[in-house]
Parts: structure tokens; C-alpha cells; sequence
């Protein structure tokens, strides 16, 4: 049973129409960067909910989430038209097992993020756990449909600045051409090998594990390419693998 909680919503970031993120103030419980939480809205008595990850790192003062309003769906909207003072409901405890003490050791994490699953991603970086320290080479991708949907882009490149060249950071837009970004989506750049070229790392069997967060169609497809091309598998606690993907239910 959930233990729900007052939040006060700080500030709205509107990024798009679509896309935009909201600063929290919560008494939540100190979670682990990567997890999520569910956010509720009171609607006739009762309390409709969805998970969303946690962006900010777990010493932030403030909780910060990343969402795309789904223009036909009766929960986003309502989140979209709030404005800084409303309040919200939170999940205390946070959820889930997207987080670095579940990936095994390996020499290349690749981190993999369509729309709003860059999320989890930024958390962890931000966290700058001493796990981190296992990893030789991270990749960081962020694939969007247009460049005006990059909206942590700045904040990637600090984290870049930061961890210098252990950490690579590499867009993808499938919309639109731009220089410095892939065109396509990260299966097929994954399948053709332009995603390799491109951050000048190989996707081995023998060294790499694999992070996806985002569109499941995104996740669905890029597994199967990495199942086929590389004989990738699923990772488990019991059975461990070279593929972690977020999973919210």
C-alpha cells in the first residue's frame, strides 16, 4: 500500500506544446537515482495516477520530472495546465530496479533514451555514484524527433564537461537533419553501425551493457537488433544478461 504525500509544484518548465517538466517540493524518502515515483491528481474523490522517474539526482532540494502530454489521455493534460503553488500527490517510497547496483560489471555502459526517457539517465550522471567509477566508458543517447525536443541538452553537455571523456554524448533526431547529430532512429543506426562510428565505440558482447528507457517500441526494436546482430540477452538478477530496460509496472 502507497504512502501518498503533498507536493507543491515550484516551478513549470514549458519546453514545447507537448513537452515539459515539473519542479517539485515533496517530503518523499530518499530514493536511488534511477527509480520513480507515481504522481496523483485527485479527480472526483479519487486518485489517478502514473509513474514517472525521478530526473534530479537524490541530494537535490528539489524533485524535477520530465513529461510529454498525451494530447488525447485525461492524466497529462491536467499536469500540463498546472502552474507554480498548485499541488500534486507523490508516492513516499520510490520504485523500481533502473539503477547502477543492478548492471553488472562491464567495461562500456551505453545508456539509450527516446523522448522523455533521458530522465533516469541524468539522475544517475548527476548522482555521481562511485559505481560510476566501474565503467571505463559511458555512452549517453538521446534520440528525438526534432531538435527543439532536446531540452537537457545543455545539461548533458555539463555533464560531459565534467566526466570528460569517459562519458560520450551523442543525439539522434529522426526528423530532421543537424549537424553533430545522427539522423534515423537507434535501432536502425545500431543495425548499420553508424551509432558505433559515430562515439567511436564498439557494441561487445564481451565488454558492453546496454540501458533503454523509453518509447517501447524504441526498446522493442532495439533489443531485437541487439539480440540478432550481437547475441545480446536480457539481463536478470538469477540470469545475468547485456540488456536493462526500465520497467515501470
Amino acid at each position: 500500500m502507497s504512502t501518498w504525500v503533498v507536493g507543491k509544484i515550484i516551478e513549470v518548465k514549458r519546453w514545447t506544446d507537448k513537452l515539459f517538466s515539473l519542479i517539485v517540493q515533496a517530503p518523499v524518502n530518499t530514493f536511488i537515482a534511477g527509480q520513480f515515483t507515481r504522481i496523483g491528481i485527485c479527480v472526483n474523490s479519487m486518485i489517478m495516477q502514473r509513474a514517472y522517474s525521478y530526473l534530479n539526482a537524490p541530494n537535490s532540494p528539489n524533485l524535477e520530472f520530465y513529461i510529454a502530454t498525451v494530447l488525447e489521455g485525461k492524466f497529462t493534460p491536467l499536469l500540463r495546465d498546472l502552474r507554480s503553488g498548485d499541488t500534486i500527490m507523490l508516492t513516499k517510497e520510490a520504485y523500481g530496479h533502473f539503477i547502477l547496483d543492478e548492471i553488472p560489471s562491464c567495461k562500456n555502459l551505453w545508456m539509450l533514451a527516446s523522448g522523455t526517457g533521458i530522465g533516469p539517465y541524468l539522475s544517475i550522471l548527476e548522482d555521481h555514484n562511485e559505481r560510476l567509477n566501474q565503467f571505463s566508458n559511458i555512452v549517453l543517447v538521446h534520440a528525438v524527433r526534432f531538435y527543439k525536443n532536446l531540452n537537457y541538452l545543455s545539461r548533458m553537455k555539463k555533464l560531459k564537461n565534467i566526466y570528460s571523456s569517459k562519458l560520450r554524448v551523442q543525439t539522434i533526431i529522426s526528423q530532421e537533419e543537424l549537424s553533430g547529430s545522427l539522423f534515423g532512429r537507434i535501432p536502425t543506426l545500431i543495425e548499420n553501425n553508424s551509432l558505433e562510428k559515430k562515439v567511436g565505440l564498439n557494441l561487445d558482447v564481451s565488454n558492453s551493457h546496454v540501458m533503454l528507457c523509453g518509447n517501447p517500441q524504441m526498446i522493442s526494436d532495439t533489443k531485437e537488433v541487439l539480440k540478432k546482430k550481437y547475441g545480446m540477452k536480457d539481463h536478470m538478477r538469477r540470469n545475468p544478461g547485456h540488456i536493462t530496460q526500465e520497467r515501470y509496472w
